[in-house]
């Protein structure tokens, strides 16, 4: 039996949109020959893994099940549940064995002349020798059934993808929110550090003023000090390279679905940018600002894990 797994239209439009590795999905379809249901719950799991439970009679189809469902999923642990009864189990027929009936009267035939007794068989005493009548079950139209396993399957799966979408909705909204407030973050840091730098010119300028009174102050020590220092604070590399993977990971929420990984390496990039300007700050301001962008890109890094 040749199995084509073709999904439905509807899940195939679904493929490029962000999902939610968690997700659920259930139908139940009955005619009147049988009766499946098929249930779908994921969470969270950095490849994708499928656990399919199912009646040892429907194991053939496991593959093509499993094959069906990878088509649509990327990441995740999804366990399948499905339920099957066959209202036509108990359908059997008579066969009949004529040939064998035959050599059996035959052979009474023959005892009766052999022995000249009367042969008195009658059909209901015939129809009782071994393998006169059998029974045998109905022949399954495999294709019959996986067409049937196969429906059930897509509807579940295409409530499973949708509620997936939806949470992945749910998602990329809070993680561009969190995003608009990290570039506001990196807004400040960039206007605060010029200031800084200034403040430590009148800073140092008034100190040498207190020290040295009248004396005049040698303007180039002090603008190579005040040089020194700008160069050692100095954060523009990394402002720049923040807001370039800010955009990045704007970008990479609208291109697909299946960018889990490649939004999470982007977090750990602005996560290194935000550590170095913590570790070169010696502004109370911009150390406050740096801590709560380091929270705001853990909490968006939390919400990468549940995107597919």
């Amino acid at each position: 039996m040749v199995i084509n797994t073709t999904k439905e239209t509807i899940v195939k439009e679904c493929v490029f949109m962000i999902k939610s590795m968690t997700g659920f999905g259930r139908s139940e379809i009955a005619n009147e020959e049988r009766k499946i249901t098929v249930e779908m719950k994921s969470v969270n799991h950095r490849y994708c893994e499928i656990s399919i439970k199912m009646p040892k009679k429907l194991s053939f189809f496991e593959a093509a099940i499993r094959n069906l469902l990878k088509q649509s999923i990327g990441r995740g642990k999804i366990d399948v549940y499905i339920t099957y009864e066959d209202y036509t189990e108990n359908n059997v027929c008579v066969k009949y064995n004529a040939d064998l009936a035959k050599e059996y009267y035959s052979y009474l035939e023959k005892m009766s002349q052999d022995f000249g007794i009367e042969n008195d068989i009658r059909v209901s005493t015939l129809s009782r020798f071994p393998e006169v009548f059998t029974l045998e079950e109905q022949t399954i139209d495999e294709n019959e059934l996986w067409g049937f396993i196969e429906k059930a399957v897509n509807i579940a799966l295409k409530q499973f993808i949708e509620t997936r979408i939806m949470e992945g909705e749910n998602l990329k909204k809070d993680i561009v929110a969190k995003l608009d407030g990290m570039l506001k973050s990196v807004d400040y840091i960039e206007e605060r550090s010029p200031e800084i730098v200034t403040e430590y010119r009148n800073k140092l300028t008034a100190k040498v003023n207190e020290l040295l009174g009248d004396t005049k102050i040698d303007e180039s020590i002090l603008a190579t000090e005040v040089t020194i220092y700008a160069d050692k604070i100095c954060v523009d590399e990394e402002t720049v390279r923040l807001k370039s993977h800010i955009k990045n990971m704007k970008e990479t929420l609208d291109e697909s679905d299946n960018v889990g990984r490649k939004l999470d390496f982007i977090a750990q990039e602005m996560n290194r940018e935000a550590n170095t300007i913590l570790s070169k700050s010696n502004d109370l301001a911009i150390t406050n600002v740096a801590i709560n962008l380091k929270t705001d890109i853990e909490k968006v890094r939390e919400q990468i894990q549940n995107i597919e």
